[in-house]
């Protein structure tokens, strides 16, 4: 099992060991850690971009409990430094973290999230509806997730059952593997850009600002 240290804080750069390198059909090495920070493509967001050992990191996937790292050049065993992009990290963290305002948002009125995308400029949530739905407006979800930001609600994070649960504040937690911000204020500027209906479920999509 590849221990995730992004679960745990949200350091830009740490060691750790390879345990393995193995040769792909497509000219790549796959690299497999005994721990990592490279959060991998899932969940709705797309993978972090970073190095191991001054080597450039291609993409990173979940392979049952391990992360597999894709470099174009082999790396032998042994310790390594493990450095992500931050500023795309932090990004992302945007992304993902206003995904789960505009989800409780939801929620809230009886919708339940069934899918969610958090891919810079391609935000959007889709929702299913409840036993009992109140119709979703633009301009209540605009006002609602603006006064969330400003209150700039702090992260937190708890296990549960094994699983890792993430929330903002008062906020409920919910289960979670993503990257978050570590307040809500750092999520900045968003902007929800359309709430349509479509083949029964709610679509919710939002921009950055």
């Amino acid at each position: 099992m590849t221990e995730r240290l992004y679960y745990y804080h949200d350091d830009v750069q740490l060691e750790a060991r390879v345990l393995a390198c193995t040769a792909q059909e497509d000219g790549s090495y796959a690299v497999q850690l005994d721990a990592t920070l490279f959060h991998p493509q899932g969940g709705g967001q797309p993978s972090d971009s970073g190095t191991i050992a001054g080597v450039e990191v291609l993409r990173v996937a979940a392979q049952g409990d391990q992360l597999m790292h894709y470099l174009a050049q082999p790396l032998p065993c042994g310790p390594v430094t493990l450095a992500i992009d931050g500023e795309q990290r932090q990004l992302h963290a945007r992304w993902h973290s206003a995904g789960h305002l505009i989800g409780w948002l939801g929620e809230n009125q009886g919708w339940q999230p069934v899918k969610a995308h958090h891919w810079p400029g391609e935000g959007r949530i889709t929702f299913a509806p409840g036993a009992q739905t109140t119709e979703l407006e633009q301009g209540y979800l605009q006002q609602r997730l603006t006064e969330l930001i400003a209150a700039d609600l702090p992260r937190r994070q708890q296990e549960q059952q094994g699983m890792r649960q993430v929330g903002f504040g008062e906020l409920p937690a919910y289960g979670c593997g993503g990257t978050h911000v570590r307040s809500l204020a750092e999520i900045g500027k968003v902007q929800i850009t359309a709430v349509k209906m479509k083949k029964g479920q709610l679509i919710v999509q939002y921009q950055l600002g």
